[in-house]
This record gives C-alpha cells, structure tokens and sequence, in this order.
C-alpha cells in the first residue's frame, strides 16, 4: 500500500515536469541557435538548405538547431580578420574600472546611510530611489554635454567608466545599505572597545561580513558595463575605442549581414560573463551574515 501511494503522489508531477521540460527548451531554443550559426561556417541565418518541394521533414530540418557541417571558421575570422580582440580589451578594461570605482563608492555611501545620522539621509536615499525610475535614454542628451563638451573625455574609456559608474551607483547603494542594516552593530561596538578606528572597522569587519551582497553588487555592475550599448555607442565614435557591443553590431548592418560572425562574437563577449558568475556564485549562494556573531 504504501508503494501505491506513492507512485500515486507522483502521478500529479509529470504534467507539471512535461511543462517544465517544454519551457526550458523554449527557453534555451534561441541560445541554440545562435551557437549552430556561430558553428556553421557561414553567413547566413539558414543553416540547412531545402530542396525545390520540401516536405514536413526538409521543413523540421531547417529550424532545428543544428548546422549541416561544423566548422570555427566563423570565430578564426571574428579573432583575426576583425578587431574583436581590441573591441573585447575595452570592454574589459571599461567594467573593470567601472566594477571597481562603482562598489568602492557604492560601499562608502551605504555603509554612511546605514550606520550614521546626518542632514538629507532619508532626501538622498529617496533621490536614489527616485533615479531609478527614469529610462537610462532621458540622460544621453546631459551625459554628452557634460562628458564631451565640458569635461572632454568623449571616446574615452575614462570618460565610460564615469558614466557606468554613476548610473550604477544608485541601485547599488539600496541594495548594500540594506545588508549592512542586517550587521549587528554589536560588532562594531565591540571593535570600538579594543581601539579600533572606524576606517580599520568598515574595512577589516563589515566589508569582510557582507562578501556575498559585494559579489552581486560587483557582478552587477560589472554586466552592466560589459553589456551595455546605447552609452557606449553614443560617446564612442572612434572604431578604436569601441566596446564589444559596439563592435557587434557592424556585422549585421545596412550594408552586410555577416550572422556567422555575429553570433560568433557574442558567444565570446558572453564567455567571461559566465566565468565570472561562475567564480562569484559561492558568495552569490553563502549565507548573510553566518558566522558573524559567533564566540
């Protein structure tokens, strides 16, 4: 009885898995697609060819996912043909310098909003909370004055890593301040008592207690920077200093339809993206502040 019991608690979860199963394939269709093209050798977006009265299976064949022959032709070109590799060197150079001056700076801010009490704290954080509500387009015009026309920094990657940084700051700080907030201030008062300055308690305490909200806020602003294109292509207008992202969209342009390479690239530009997830995630899935308060 109680072997029927539960095949029968069973039964009711394989509608549920068949579903499942069917949105995880719909969901990873269009990634599959875009590695069979980079996998192709080719140019364009059939990766098989149908004959003159196709049938039902001629028809399947030419939208599964699975290129006739598989070649790296496509990634060779993209690497030594085109000036990826220098597009990708930005790219990195740019979200690692804004990775680091947006968590140095989001840190300060919201460990000052969540420890200390000054004039404009609740104004501050509620401006932040306000700028977020607003499309990252309604800044482009200000952005290139003061970027380009005041400070000139256009085409530069300092002049990027400015703007990354800046737009990223706000989220950041909201969801920083609301871990420290869960740090006992036990711990610092304890720190204090042996002496110890509040420079050396943010840097040597807190900072080491909240490892998994800086790895989601680094991630985060590194992906913002890795990623991003409209700011990127708006202050970037030398095809030497343009970002990956920039980069990309010149091979599918008005003039050439280059999905081959297109694909390519952004299966390299995904790459470190997916390393660095990967290098984070024992901070992304840690507990909070386990440990914290112990002895």
């Amino acid at each position: 009885m109680a072997l029927f019991s539960e095949r029968r608690e069973g039964i009711p979860h394989l509608p549920l898995h068949a579903v499942l199963v069917a949105f995880t394939l719909f969901t990873i269709y269009p990634i599959l697609w875009v590695v069979s093209l980079a996998f192709s050798g080719k140019q364009s977006l059939a990766i098989a060819t149908l004959p003159e009265n196709p049938t039902f299976w001629d028809r399947l064949r030419a939208v599964t996912p699975w290129p006739e022959t598989f070649s790296v032709s496509n990634f060779a070109s993209v690497m030594a043909d085109q000036p990826f590799a220098k597009w990708m060197l930005n790219s990195a150079i740019v979200a690692i310098g804004t990775t680091v001056l947006g968590v140095f700076m989001a840190c300060t801010a919201a460990y000052a909003f969540s420890r200390f009490k000054f004039p404009g704290q609740r104004a501050g954080m509620m401006a932040f909370l306000v700028s977020q509500m607003f499309p990252g387009t309604l800044m482009l015009i200000p952005l290139y004055i003061i970027l380009v026309q005041w400070l000139g920094l256009g085409s530069s990657r300092l002049g990027l890593i400015i703007v990354y940084a800046t737009t990223s700051i706000p989220f950041s700080v909201w969801m920083l301040k609301g871990y420290f907030d869960t740090i006992p201030k036990d711990l610092e008062e304890a720190a204090l008592m042996d002496g110890a300055s509040p420079g050396r308690i943010f840097w040597s305490i807190i900072l080491p207690l909240a490892k998994p909200a800086v790895a989601v806020t680094a991630l985060f602003s590194f992906m913002t920077a890795w990623n991003e294109f409209i700011l990127a292509a708006t202050f970037m207008d030398q095809e030497a200093m343009y970002t990956a992202p920039v980069g990309l969209r010149f091979f599918v342009g008005g003039f050439s339809q280059q999905w081959g390479y297109f694909a390519a690239g952004s299966i390299i530009v995904s790459v470190p993206v997916v390393f660095l997830f990967l290098f984070l995630q024992k901070y992304l899935v840690s507990g909070l502040t386990a440990g914290g308060v112990k002895g």
